[in-house]
């Protein structure tokens, strides 16, 4: 138990000593010597976090609740910055850990900048959103949670905007900036009115005093004023529309971290704040939480599969790819069952590693062709052909296959979602797998005619097609290739590997045990925890196999069919003028996208009132 308290402050001090350093060592050290002195850093706390990882699995196991909470300063819980590691906040903090490495293993020498001023500028960056991400899972105060979701924000706006010379990615960073901070101050003003009718702002704290009075008007704008922060961040929809933005633009190293693991953090932050403090008495009836946000994850799921097809640049396509996703992990938490929790949370571990190696990959194509359009590179990229086949078995991994992990969540979540959500989980998987592998058939193989313009693919204002430009090299950077391999052979282990999945399972089971929490993070609840962890089924079975080779069968089948079907260029046409509307939604536009926030908070206000 001491070891787990050291290692908790650890794994957010180390990734902010790491930036301090390169920021103010970096115009003095080489590049060699900010690579590694980030490189470094990352190492470290990831081993924190592998450290700290069996105390919550071994406990988890046992039924003896959390693993360590720690409060920084001596300060009593209310108004002490008290970190908690329960197994799924930790197993988020380590994907988050993980992903970091990879990135700047990734980023070596991705940027063709010498030593100097800029040389520190981005690993310091990585590092300072790392400490947000890493502080974000593992905290178990609202406020302090705030602090480290505008930390993690801040460093992920500078990351977006990082070609300064370039007036696309500074957009794409004010868009993104301007839409959440108007979602932060939602959140902030929330927080400021659980606070005054509390006086607390521990989070255990909070769902006691809220359970002793009834459920009105000022609680269910607190819930939806915060919640709507983590679903902003989160790219739901109507939230959404920042992230393509974003994703198009951004640094591909910054995707990797941005769809891998940042918008599953907003997913945690608004089933963590439900369990911790709205769960109980006083709070959000069960039905509303699950009606509302079943809805609004259906809805997601269905419009980021269906604005995802139509794409042809590819960041933005692996962005929308995204939004489907987590439309799925929304589905998930809203079961507010642990055997829906704990599908999402194996599903993030699998699509983390998956879509992070997607979108390096992507990068490849940038390093030597200067584009990631579909149609532009046509048949460029035959010569790449491992990078191809990886391509490929990426797109077919978010698609369900087994045995890798993103395929063992989507299984998991169509058994705990039943019957009749099991359509969605499906679909969306087969046709954003089948986007994928459409468009890595066409560039690495050239399959298909080469594709001719059609009126209905008239460009839009904002889309963002335009390719990032970068100087090519003669061949790819070798850690460009081997970290998506490595983090494909991560989603394996996720799928392959039970000790995963039944950790993860023993975490849902706790995750939602709010006498447990309250315990562990200075509440009034039994020391020691409430009931004994629920053993979940986590395993492969033969029906989730199937319906996981159904999805990568499909998704196939969808992508054969937009290459040879003879009357595919027809259908195609069809397609994107049906879509067309919604793609003139995405405009680019800032006041748009805050109509569309303001649109959503009214929209989630009246639903969750109306159930209440």
């Amino acid at each position: 138990m001491a070891d787990a308290e050291a290692l908790l402050p650890l794994a957010v001090a180390v990734p902010l000593i790491g930036a301090v350093l390169l920021a103010v060592a970096g115009r003095w050290l080489p590049r060699l010597g900010c690579d590694l002195l980030a490189t470094a850093a990352a190492a470290a706390d990831l081993g924190c976090l592998v450290a700290l990882w069996p105390h919550t699995a071994e406990r988890a196991g046992a039924g003896a609740g959390f693993a360590a909470g720690v409060r920084i300063g001596g300060h009593p819980a209310d108004i002490g910055i008290v970190l908690l590691a329960d197994p799924l906040g930790t197993g988020l903090a380590l994907l988050a850990s993980t992903l970091v490495l990879a990135v700047i293993v990734y980023s070596w020498r991705y940027f063709d900048e010498p030593a100097g001023d800029r040389a520190g500028v981005f690993p310091a960056l990585i590092l300072l959103f790392e400490a947000g991400m890493v502080g974000f899972a593992l905290t178990a105060d609202l406020f302090n949670a705030f602090v480290f979701f505008e930390l993690m924000s801040v460093a992920a706006f500078a990351l977006t905007g990082y070609r300064i010379e370039d007036p696309r990615p500074l957009q794409g960073a004010l868009t993104f900036g301007i839409v959440t901070s108007f979602a932060a101050y939602g959140a902030l003003l929330g927080i400021a009115m659980l606070y005054a009718r509390t006086g607390e702002l521990n989070l255990a704290r909070l769902g006691e005093r809220l359970a002793g009075q009834p459920t009105d008007a000022l609680t269910v704008v607190a819930f939806v004023l915060v919640v709507t922060a983590f679903l902003v961040k989160a790219a739901a929809v109507p939230f959404h529309f920042w992230l393509p933005d974003a994703h198009s633009v951004a640094p591909t190293p910054v995707c990797m971290l941005m769809s891998g693991v940042m918008v599953e953090l907003g997913v945690y932050g608004a089933a963590r704040v439900y369990w911790a403090v709205f769960s109980g008495p006083g709070g959000i009836p069960h039905t509303a939480f699950r009606t509302t946000f079943v809805a609004v994850g259906v809805v997601t799921a269905l419009l980021g599969a269906l604005m995802c097809w139509p794409q042809r640049h590819l960041k933005r396509m692996l962005a929308f790819s995204t939004v489907s996703h987590v439309g799925l992990f929304l589905v998930g938490i809203a079961l507010l069952t642990p055997a829906g929790t704990c599908a999402t949370a194996v599903y993030v571990a699998g699509h983390g590693c998956a879509k992070a190696a997607l979108f390096g990959l992507c990068g490849v194509l940038l390093d030597q062709y200067g584009s990631v359009d579909e149609r532009g590179l046509h048949g460029k990229a035959r010569a790449l052909r491992a990078v191809g086949l990886l391509f490929a078995l990426g797109a077919l991994v978010l698609a369900g296959l087994p045995p890798f992990g993103a395929g063992l969540g989507k299984a998991l979540g169509e058994e705990a979602a039943g019957t009749v959500l099991l359509p969605v989980f499906l679909l969306t998987s087969a046709v954003t797998g089948g986007t994928l592998l459409r468009a890595a058939a066409r560039i690495f193989w050239g399959a298909g005619r080469p594709p001719s313009p059609a009126p209905a693919d008239a460009e839009t204002s904002g889309e963002g097609e335009e390719p990032e430009v970068r100087e090519p090299r003669k061949a790819p950077h070798p850690p460009m290739v081997v970290v998506p391999a490595v983090l494909l052979f991560l989603g394996l282990l996720v799928g392959t590997v039970p000790a995963v999945a039944e950790s993860l399972g023993h975490g849902a089971a706790l995750f939602t045990d709010r006498a447990g929490y309250a315990a562990a993070a200075g509440g009034a609840g039994t020391p020691g925890g409430g009931a004994a962890a629920e053993a979940l089924p986590t395993e492969w079975t033969a029906a989730g196999a199937v319906l996981g080779l159904a999805s990568a069968v499909l998704a196939c089948l969808l992508a054969g069919a937009a290459l040879w079907w003879p009357g595919g260029a027809g259908a195609r046409g069809a397609a994107a003028a049906a879509v067309l509307p919604l793609r003139r939604l995405h405009s680019g536009l800032v006041g748009d996208y805050l109509a569309w926030l303001a649109v959503g908070v009214a929209a989630l206000l009246l639903a969750v009132a109306l159930q209440a």
